[in-house]
């Protein structure tokens, strides 16, 4: 417990992280499939003199430019705040493997707006030949830093083997390409690709929307549709990447899936099911909506249908999110790092030596071993859960008394391969003092009612 733990009453910190990483997905996704959108509209509003393609694709570079040049940059910022507060540990594992990776991602960042900056600004003061080559070094900058963060991500879930045989040794800079390019890597850069182009559509819709129909009908007309065929790849190739995706995720995470389909028969409805089943679902009705409003009805096509398509894009994406995270479960980094911060390979000495031994972070107070248990809860609960939110520890203990709590904290410290918890939980650390400690804090969250006739009679006494 090296660092201080950032309590989030009710939604908790894993939310905050999520809630700033949905939007930013959303932005982030189409910063690179809206550069390749752009470059390739104007090159074929040239090579078929579709000239009135031009003006609005100025205007669709400038809303571009803002949505992923401010709120882009901004929320990424605001991620790298919030998983440095959130988890530490994590953050601090992926600075030092990654570092020459982060490097080069903000290189290619700086020419990425730099680039889109000088695409808007510079529609008819230069060349179309020349303005075509901004635009083309626009979309190859963005796509270096997907590819860059691409091999970030999919680390988190599964670092391999040749990382995970030197972690903790000091020599993890030695295997950095394999780390980058992990097992899941590949599938998992085909997936956001077709992700990107189907939201390069999405957002080029809101754009092609707000077109006249009326008085420009055929204008409207060829880029909605334009625009939506941008949706079809994606639909028509993802099942077949999800499925190669699944195929790389390690077996024991790959099960948290499988649970969750195979008994939705029986009514259990797991977190990972409902996510997946809800990316299945706005997946079908975008392709749906789309049809039915923007390709078969293009000069009819407005603005709230246009949103439509884009909140059901938002739906998806952070259904799709949340099955990416909730699959590295019990980890933050696979096989290496619990989602609290505990690395695995110290677990059995902290067992022996204590997790608040080194830690500064400990409540002073007259009741030290309470002081203690809150201290444990902060660091290896509260990443996952809250005290009355979302993830309610109160709610999951119920009425369980003192010793039920003490019967759950053994099968969380021992993590025996049948405990059920295994699967979703990280092993719990700590000396039988510290872990005695916890026990006591968590049974103090709920505590007895005394009924009201006992309570009376101890009061008279």
């Amino acid at each position: 417990m090296n660092y201080p733990f950032w309590d989030v009453p009710l939604i908790g910190s894993g939310w905050v992280i999520g809630g700033i990483a949905i939007f930013h997905m959303m932005i982030a996704l189409f910063a690179v499939g809206g550069g390749f959108y752009l470059v390739l509209a104007e090159r074929k509003a040239l090579r078929e003199d579709h000239r009135d393609w031009l003006q609005v694709l100025k205007g669709h570079s400038k809303f571009f430019l803002i949505l992923t040049g401010v709120f882009g940059t901004v929320s990424g910022v605001g991620i790298w705040f919030a998983i440095g507060l959130a988890n530490p540990e994590a953050t601090s594992a992926l600075i030092h493997n990654f570092v020459f990776g982060w490097a080069m991602e903000w290189v290619f960042f700086i020419i990425e707006l730099t680039t889109a900056a000088v695409y808007y600004y510079t529609w008819g003061r230069i060349s179309d030949e020349l303005h075509l080559k901004v635009g083309w070094l626009y979309a190859a900058a963005s796509f270096f830093t997907l590819v860059i963060i691409n091999g970030i991500l999919a680390f988190m879930l599964t670092p391999g083997d040749a990382w995970l045989a030197v972690a903790g040794t000091g020599q993890e800079s030695s295997r950095f390409w394999q780390a980058f390019f992990n097992p899941t890597y590949w599938p998992n850069l085909v997936i956001r690709c077709l992700i990107c182009a189907s939201l390069a559509g999405v957002w080029a819709l809101v754009t092609c929307s707000r077109i006249d129909g009326v008085r420009k009908p055929e204008l409207k007309t060829s880029l909605v549709r334009w625009s939506a065929q941008w949706l079809l790849p994606t639909f028509v190739l993802l099942p077949v990447a999800f499925v190669w995706y699944l195929w790389t995720v390690p077996e024991s995470q790959r099960a948290l899936l499988q649970l969750g389909i195979s008994t939705i028969g029986s009514g259990m409805f797991t977190q990972v099911t409902r996510a997946v089943l809800i990316v299945g679902l706005t997946s079908a009705v975008i392709v749906a909506v789309t049809y039915a409003f923007a390709w078969r009805s293009p000069r009819e096509f407005n603005v709230g249908q246009a949103l439509t398509v884009v909140l059901l894009a938002l739906i998806a994406t952070a259904s799709g999110e949340y099955t990416r995270e909730t699959l590295r479960k019990p980890y933050v980094i696979g096989r290496y790092m619990f989602s609290n911060g505990v690395r695995i390979a110290t677990v059995d000495k902290l067992n022996v030596e204590g997790y608040l031994t080194h830690s500064v972070w400990t409540r002073q107070g007259n009741d030290v071993k309470l002081a203690q248990g809150e201290a444990m809860f902060r660091g290896q609960c509260l990443a996952c859960h809250t005290t009355d939110g979302y993830r309610s520890m109160k709610r999951l203990l119920g009425e369980r008394n003192r010793e039920a709590i003490a019967n759950l904290l053994k099968l969380l410290h021992d993590y025996k391969p049948d405990s059920p918890y295994r699967a979703y939980m990280p092993r719990l650390a700590g000396t039988k003092d510290e872990v005695a400690a916890l026990g006591d804090y968590l049974a103090t969250l709920n505590p007895p009612v005394v009924p009201a006739k006992e309570a009376t009679k101890t009061a008279q006494r």
